[in-house]
């Protein structure tokens, strides 16, 4: 009876322990069993834990027959997992889960199913989870992460992103990607700055043998070598012909390769994309010049500079040297065959240098010029340089650097190019401190309880239901600390400050600013988009933060922003929300693809979201701020308001007006309370939409807006509500006139009758007297009944 009830009990805590074919329901790969290991049917590839670094493991996908350890995919590159107690698990929900020590969730698949589903490795080295009726809920094809396969198709959502180094597998600075011109594009996005380097941005995009106009951007190649994309990009391997395995992979130097592989288990080049190796952008750092001598990329510092940091060469050179402004005091130090890319101040051509050399003196900005001459005339191209970086010395180049130095300094102005030049290269061997602690937990003991409880099964029964009920209870309580993060009640994510520093790309992808703070695009772990809000004049403390955001949390309303979570620490102050794809409403404004239904529909959006905001939301928030650039718009035009509760919050209970100590808001959107120091209410905000009201049916900037008065035959300066209202009364209900007050840009075809309303509700919200003008429920109920008392 023993024996039954321990084989009965135990069986689904029993991991398997040896290579498999596919990882079935209730089974999990375990780091520490290297034996753990799914195995694709011809053993080409392998799928399971690798280690990346001191007690940092990778769940991946690697070439087995090779002699370097190669992967083609990582579930978790920038999250590595402790090297004891993570496992890789199979859900009876059909989720494919990453656990780590502290049994945090690392990664998944976001998958369910009702019946049992397998995971397995097919030859061509795509995971595939899939179900008993070969559904596919979720491939590793579909997230490439360094690597593309033969037969793998790469389309527009798709990045290969190199690592960081030859022993560094987390996400680096190159990428290769679709651009939004249709066309392939190697990107380095560094810390600092970034930019596109092939194909060669000097050229124009047919020059480079590209082409734009074909917007199904898909690209693959064959078990031949063959690979072609849809803006035209095709090559051949060397090697071309069925036989060798192949990779296509972006390197940590941010060239794209392709790869065969030998009898040996050693990996050949059989094609590049670029032959110019140090033609790619951010090898060496600013100041900083890239030489290619004796088969190795070395980097060097111009005469008068020194290297910031030598075991460090991204950090580049500075001068020795203070520039002054006085053209007097300057001459120019020359270097042959040079280029630094990009930074040009201007672009002149058909001067000769001494030109090129003035343009430069007579701007305190310019530090050198880059000069290419077209000919034996002494003319040429003229680019004058506020920065000098992305430098490369080659032999091919025509070009000349003249770099700007004071002219009592001890260079000469035509030394060779310096000898003394640093090695760019990485240790293999170099030890990487990942930016990442384990929350260790107590170990589990379900096992020891397992067999307690088959122990003393006859007499204590009641005992191990009491024992079970806690132990229940135990494991599905929340811990503080989930996945390396805080979860507050009600639900959204506290984030780390260096968690949203990686999401960003150390801030780098600016979409938006205002007087909140700026706006970063984003990808979580997860693959989701997101919008991340750097808060500007956020001087709370962590307790008040946190009181205000978690109410900031549980708003929820379909034409609101949705808060995906925040980051407080130290002096960061910064929110998390869903990504809109369309941008804000002021950025489409001026754009044809706002017809007259879509404007009407982003009308009545907006004012549901401020009247759940005014009148039906827990607490009472007043927005303060709504203008086009705080309304967002889906991939379907639906509007959500932004920025809501940044204002101060307090609660509904009893109040009817609210003081607040400063102005807020935007020129041009400010109710007259603000200025008449009167008791602010949610009637500003009315006077706000009514303003963005106006600008969606006139197209004109309200803080920006002259009309010239025709009819008196003189020219006067009025505000965009006066205008309206001047126009309003002389139509009289004829729309022929209200034609001269429409968006020429909204399509001729538009209900009248919608449009008078519409502009005659914005007149009502825009009434000096905030008492007359309508609270935002009002405003959807005419907007959707189409009444109005004229």
């Amino acid at each position: 009876m023993f024996l039954f009830f321990l084989f009965a009990f135990a069986k689904p805590f029993l991991l398997v322990h040896a290579r498999l074919e596919y990882l079935s329901y209730g089974s999990s790969l375990s780091v520490e069993r290297s034996s753990d290991i799914i195995v694709s049917p011809d053993s080409t590839f392998s799928a399971g834990f690798r280690s990346v670094g001191d007690n940092a493991y990778c769940f991946a996908v690697w070439f087995t027959k090779s002699v370097d350890f190669t992967p083609v995919w990582m579930a978790n590159r920038d999250q590595p997992v402790n090297g004891r107690r993570s496992t890789l698990s199979m859900e009876k929900s059909g989720n494919l889960v990453l656990m780590d020590a502290g049994r945090s969730m690392v990664w998944n698949t976001d998958t369910t199913w009702a019946s049992p589903v397998q995971l397995w490795l097919l030859n061509t080295g795509n995971l595939l989870l899939q179900t008993s009726t070969n559904i596919t809920l979720w491939q590793s094809f579909h997230f490439p992460t360094d690597t593309l396969l033969p037969q793998q198709l790469f389309t527009r959502e798709m990045k290969l992103i190199a690592s960081r180094s030859q022993s560094n597998y987390s996400s680096g600075f190159y990428s290769f990607f679709f651009d939004n011109d249709n066309v392939m594009r190697l990107l380095y996005s560094g810390p600092n700055i970034s930019s596109t380097y092939w194909p060669d941005p000097g050229l124009v995009t047919w020059d480079a043998g590209r082409s734009t106009y074909n917007s199904s951007r898909i690209a693959a190649f064959d078990l031949s070598g063959y690979f072609q994309s849809s803006d035209d990009l095709s090559f051949f391997a060397s090697d071309f012909g069925v036989g060798p395995i192949r990779r296509l992979t972006i390197g940590y130097d941010g060239n794209l390769r392709l790869y065969s592989l030998d009898q040996k288990g050693d990996w050949g080049i059989s094609w590049q994309a670029i032959a110019e190796l140090c033609s790619m952008h951010g090898l060496c750092g600013p100041n900083s010049i890239c030489v290619y001598e004796q088969s190795q990329r070395r980097c060097t510092c111009p005469p008068g500079f020194m290297l910031k940091d030598p075991t460090d060469l991204s950090q580049g050179c500075w001068p020795t040297f203070n520039l002054s402004c006085d053209p007097l005091d300057s001459k120019f130090f020359t270097i042959s065959n040079t280029e630094f890319y990009g930074y040009d101040l201007n672009f002149t051509i058909s001067l000769s240098l001494q030109q090129c050399m003035n343009i430069c003196l007579e701007s305190c900005s310019c530090k050198a010029i880059l000069y290419r001459s077209d000919g034996p005339k002494g003319i040429g191209q003229c680019y004058p340089k506020t920065q000098l970086l992305n430098g490369f010395h080659s032999p091919s180049f025509n070009g000349t650097v003249h770099i700007r130095v004071p002219i009592n300094g001890t260079l000469s102005d035509k030394d060779p190019l310096p000898l003394e030049i640093s090695a760019l290269r990485c240790d293999p061997n170099a030890h990487v401190e990942l930016d990442r602690t384990y929350e260790q937990k107590q170990e589990n003991n379900a096992l020891k309880d397992l067999l307690w409880f088959v122990a003393i099964i006859g007499g204590v029964e009641l005992i191990c239901v009491c024992m079970g009920w806690w132990y229940m209870n135990k494991n599905n309580s929340p811990s503080v600390i989930e996945n390396g993060y805080m979860v507050v009640g009600n639900g959204f994510k506290r984030f780390g400050y260096h968690e949203l520093k990686k999401a960003t790309q150390n801030f780098s992808e600016v979409i938006g600013r205002g007087g909140g703070g700026v706006v970063y695009k984003g990808v979580l772990p997860d693959e989701r988009v997101v919008a991340v809000k750097r808060l500007e004049g956020v001087n709370q403390g962590e307790a008040e933060f946190l009181a205000e955001i978690s109410i900031i949390g549980r708003i929820n309303h379909m034409n609101l922003i949705q808060v995906c979570g925040f980051c407080v620490e130290g002096r960061h102050r910064i929110l998390v929300y869903e990504y809109m794809e369309r941008g804000t409403l002021a950025e489409n404004l001026s754009s044809n693809a706002l017809d007259w239904e879509k404007r009407f529909e982003i009308a009545i959006g907006t004012a549901k979201g401020l009247a759940y905001l005014h009148e039906e939301c827990l607490e009472w928030v007043l927005h303060c701020d709504v203008k086009p650039e705080n309304i967002l718009l889906d991939a379907n035009y639906n509007p959500k308001v932004a920025d809501f509760g940044l204002s101060k919050l307090r609660d509904r209970c009893g109040i009817n007006y609210l003081n607040v100590s400063r102005i807020r808001g935007t020129r041009g959107y400010m109710a007259p309370e603000w200025i008449l120091n009167q008791p602010i209410t949610s009637k500003v905000d009315v006077y706000s939409y009514g303003i963005v009201l106006l600008e969606m049916v006139t197209g004109r900037s309200s803080f920006e807006f002259h009309a010239n008065n025709e009819r008196d035959g003189m020219e006067e300066s009025q505000n965009l509500v006066t205008w309206v209202r001047k126009m309003m009364c002389t139509t009289n209900g004829n729309p022929g006139r209200m034609k001269e007050i429409i968006n020429p840009k909204i399509d001729s075809i538009y209900d009248a009758i919608k449009m008078e309303i519409l502009i005659r509700v914005a007149l009502q919200c825009v009434k000096e007297d905030k008492d007359a003008r309508p609270t935002m429920t009002q405003v959807v109920e005419m907007l959707l009944r189409h009444e109005f008392d004229y």
